[in-house]
């Protein structure tokens, strides 16, 4: 505990990662408590005693949780989130937040309540989001483990700008409570974030399980705290999807650090296979853009019932509400066929290969001081998220998928791999890549800019 204070100390001021961070002396004690279970050989699990910042969109009992809206600057939570529950239970000590965009919208972790995070490796850029407080307290050693969330790629981008990984889990694998929706709300899972697939799944075993509560929940008793060395990835077939056949527009360089990142698993004996999607991306597109303001909506609307609110709230979050007031039924229903369609030509594509890939973003970090990119080369973004659609498959398709540090631009910022697998297959996935990190070890090596 006083080696993680006096890390946060010297670095979140610069990063501003880590959030309503709790008093030095009540953690201290806690840990002095955790220490005398040990003395009499007592211990609560494998995260006993391990300061634990928890995602600042997740309810935690006495501490804040404002979802980075100034609505909520005050909000105290009287219970903790499943996810919470469960870590506790497993020994952690929960010592603040970390930080998010405001409503956990958008893949840059900036808000009107405490600011912007800084990433890890210049903090002159993004960190990404929405789990970007949690991808940079990671990288420079605030943090040993983090729990974040994944709409639309809130694990993925910003591991793969923080050289970290990132999995969002099976749709189902880490129940999410509470909700105000147990059928529909299925796009967004909390999940694991590491310096290393051992503790991703380690994490990951501890936040997965069937709650009955949540009755989409997975309930085929799946562990995560299996070892991962005797795992051979020789013959796994990899499909990469790259930019789609050019649909998807990739600043310079990105490809190529992904395909660099792919000749590494092809070394361990991997075979990679460029391949089409084979289906029409745009339609997908459109289906998502329905769901997404459906369920975006959703959470916004509680915050509209007082007409002065909408001043305090975003235009982003304001554009997707605003959206979703003309949805029909017949329009969402159209939308969740589409979406069934997509998902059922995404297990046709592992009829040939075990494991999809593709970048897991489409840009490099960028100026802090921007909202969300406008362009990609000469390429429009016509919505504030348009650029991150790379990350849209998985989710949409309820898959399970890891981003891997796959390199760095020539100016020395991170980016990431997507690999994305079977229904269910978390297991398999955590394997693959952990073989994979024993053959990135120069690209895990190198340290942020922020970390001594």
């Amino acid at each position: 505990m006083q080696a993680t204070l006096a890390r946060i100390d010297e670095a979140n001021p610069v990063l501003n990662a880590i959030v309503s961070l709790r008093d030095a002396q009540q953690l201290l004690a806690e840990a002095d408590a955790h220490d005398a279970l040990l003395a009499q050989n007592a211990s609560k699990g494998w995260m006993h005693g391990i300061p634990q910042a928890i995602k600042d969109l997740s309810p935690t009992e006495g501490l804040r949780t404002t979802l980075g809206s100034p609505l909520m600057r005050d909000f105290v939570p009287k219970a903790d989130g499943l996810m919470v529950q469960r870590m506790k239970a497993a020994g952690a000590i929960v010592i603040g937040k970390t930080n998010v965009p405001e409503f956990g919208l958008g893949s840059h972790s900036f808000n009107e309540v405490f600011g912007v995070t800084r990433n890890a490796y210049d903090p002159t850029r993004s960190a990404g989001g929405s789990s970007g407080g949690a991808a940079v307290a990671l990288a420079t050693g605030m943090l040993c483990v983090a729990d974040g969330s994944d709409f639309m790629g809130s694990l993925r981008n910003p591991a793969a700008w923080n050289n970290v990984f990132g999995m969002r889990p099976s749709q189902g694998r880490v129940p999410m409570w509470p909700t105000s929706d147990v059928w529909v709300n299925q796009l967004s899972t909390e999940g694991p974030m590491a310096r290393s697939v051992r503790d991703v799944a380690l994490l990951l075993d501890t936040q997965a399980g069937h709650d009955p509560r949540l009755p989409l929940s997975l309930n085929d008793g799946a562990r995560f705290n299996g070892e991962l060395r005797g795992f051979d990835p020789r013959g796994q077939r990899i499909g990469w999807l790259g930019d789609l056949n050019g649909y998807l527009p990739m600043a310079p360089g990105i490809l190529q650090v992904c395909e660099e990142a792919l000749a590494r698993l092809a070394g361990q004996g991997c075979g990679v296979d460029p391949i089409p999607l084979g289906t029409a991306p745009e339609p997908v597109w459109q289906a998502w853009l329905v769901w997404r303001r459906a369920l975006v909506a959703s959470r916004i609307e509680p915050f509209l019932l007082q007409p002065k609110n909408r001043a305090l709230i975003k235009p982003e979050a304001l554009w997707e509400y605003d959206q979703a007031q003309q949805l029909s039924g017949h329009e969402f229903t159209r939308a969740s066929v589409q979406r069934s369609h997509f998902h059922q030509h995404m297990l046709s594509l592992f009829e040939r290969h075990d494991v999809l890939a593709l970048p897991a973003a489409q840009v490099w970090p960028f100026d802090a001081a921007e909202r969300w990119p406008q362009h990609i080369g000469t390429k429009a973004m016509d919505t504030y998220h348009r650029w991150m659609e790379v990350v849209i498959y998985a989710t949409f398709a309820g898959l399970p998928s890891i981003s891997v540090p796959a390199g760095f631009s020539e100016d020395g910022l991170p980016m990431g791999l997507q690999l994305i697998g079977r229904p269910g297959g978390d297991w398999a996935l955590l394997q693959l890549a952990h073989a994979y990190e024993q053959a990135a070890q120069e690209v895990l090596q190198r340290r942020p800019v922020a970390r001594t």
